[in-house]
């Protein structure tokens, strides 16, 4: 596999690695999990908006 194959938005994986290694030793092992699940819930929550926005617009529609 290719290196441009692995980038995101214009990031190599050299860069990626940089990036994880500095965020592990801003943050630590410990609270490392603790981002991780609050990352997760956020994004559950703004899936959970998007969908309620959504049937929100489609009553409107409805009417």
């Amino acid at each position: 596999m290719s290196n441009t194959m692995l980038a995101i938005g214009g990031l190599g994986t050299p860069e990626l690695i940089v990036i994880a290694v500095v965020i592990f030793l801003l943050f630590g092992a410990t609270r490392l999990p603790q981002l991780a699940k609050a990352l997760g819930q956020s994004k559950r929550a703004f899936k959970e908006g998007l969908e309620e926005g959504e049937k929100e617009g489609r009553k409107d529609l409805d009417k």
